[in-house]
């Protein structure tokens, strides 16, 4: 009675084996999903950034106020008559000084509490 058992449960692994394990099983399925997600959501982020640059061709080929725009931001040019004013951003933080230590030590109120 326990050969026809150990034969049975040996086919039952031999037919799961490609079901969970082989080419075209449930691991290779579940890696192959998230694969298809990942690159459904890269493909998102590009049709995405695609739309917002065919919109800034749209308004550049129209629209002689993106033109302006983009030559006053990007070239930094101006109308006659008016005044360019550039004002500096610093990348470091700014200084903070330190007085510089003295020879002399602190001075302490006299605070008869304090002895």
């Amino acid at each position: 009675m326990r050969w026809p058992i150990a034969i049975l449960i040996g086919l039952v692994i031999v037919l799961q084996y490609p079901l969970w394990l082989g080419r075209g099983g449930w691991l290779r399925a579940w890696e192959l999903k998230k694969e298809l997600q990942t690159q459904r959501e890269r493909n998102q982020e590009l049709e995405n950034r695609n739309a917002s640059l065919d919109a800034e061709v749209d308004d550049l080929q129209t629209g002689a106020d993106a033109i302006e725009e983009r030559a006053r931001y990007d070239l930094g040019l101006v109308r006659p008559g008016e005044i360019f004013v550039q004002v500096p951003r610093t990348t470091t933080s700014p200084r903070i000084l330190i007085p510089a230590p003295t020879a002399e030590p602190p001075l302490v109120p006299d605070d008869p509490g304090l002895r």
